[in-house]
């Protein structure tokens, strides 16, 4: 994986009506926005649709456009309603076809568990052009078709399925970051929030307020591929904060 100083971008989208119902409760987001960071690779955007074809084609050429990456979670199992598969072809403009080395996979895998069923067969269809990602835990393969990252909707297996990627996409310099804590409102520093980000430009302040004993507080991270710069912008805002006697806390709150 090669590094550069120039920004990576990546996209979600988390497809299933059972997200948006609330019956499940997403866990890819964290756990994919974790895997692009340490990859140098910053996810940008984040969008959950519904299991319905004209919403999935819309965000993946949407989000595919204006992205280095898109990753999908959710949709590739082996029932009716699983239709990633056939909505990303579309988007894609290639047609769907039964993956002869996903098949060969899904043959040995189900040898011993009552064969390969048609619902099972479903799991071997890819975009036409498709490579595959290894799935250590249950045979069925993810999908790569040029910059989209199709993969299981099941955390666990997303794990696996990202595990096999590790090295394979090219990537900028990893984000780093710095937090630091102060018992203020956001309103009371948001210029200096605002002038600090302005003064360095390679660095981005993000503020997260909250209300413990009491009193309102807020922990501010500050996040950039450049160390130097990390540092110089970080005292900075520790030297604004102490300038107004509020001294920050290293670590966060």
């Amino acid at each position: 994986m090669a590094e550069s100083s120039r920004i990576y971008t990546a996209a979600l989208v988390v497809i299933g009506d059972e997200i948006l119902s609330g019956r499940t409760h997403d866990k890819n987001i964290a756990q994919v926005a974790s895997w692009l960071q340490i990859h140098g690779i910053r996810l940008a955007e984040v969008r959950v649709v519904a299991d319905d074809t004209a919403a999935i084609v819309e965000a993946v050429n949407t989000l595919r456009a204006r992205n280095d990456y898109l990753f999908t979670t959710g949709g590739i199992g082996p029932t009716h309603d699983d239709i990633t598969v056939d909505a990303i072809s579309e988007a894609l403009g290639v047609d769907v076809i039964v993956h002869p080395d996903a098949r060969a996979i899904l043959e040995k895998y189900y040898e011993t568990r009552g064969g390969l069923t048609d619902a099972r067969l479903r799991m071997a269809r890819t975009p036409d052009g498709a490579d595959l990602i290894p799935n250590r835990y249950t045979g069925a393969p993810g999908i790569r078709h040029g910059n989209v990252f199709i993969m299981a909707g099941v955390p666990s297996i997303t794990a696996g399925m990202l595990d096999a990627l590790s090295g394979q996409l090219e990537g900028g310099a990893p984000l780093l970051s710095e937090t630091i804590g102060c018992w203020v409102g956001e309103s009371d520093v948001a210029d200096l929030l605002r002038d600090t980000e302005k003064a360095f430009e390679t660095c981005q302040i993000g503020s997260y307020p909250f209300w413990r004993e009491g009193r309102t507080g807020a922990n501010f991270v500050i996040r950039s591929i450049s160390a130097e710069d990390l540092a110089a912008c970080t005292r900075a805002l520790i030297k604004g904060l102490e300038a107004m006697d509020r001294p920050a806390v290293a670590g966060g709150i």
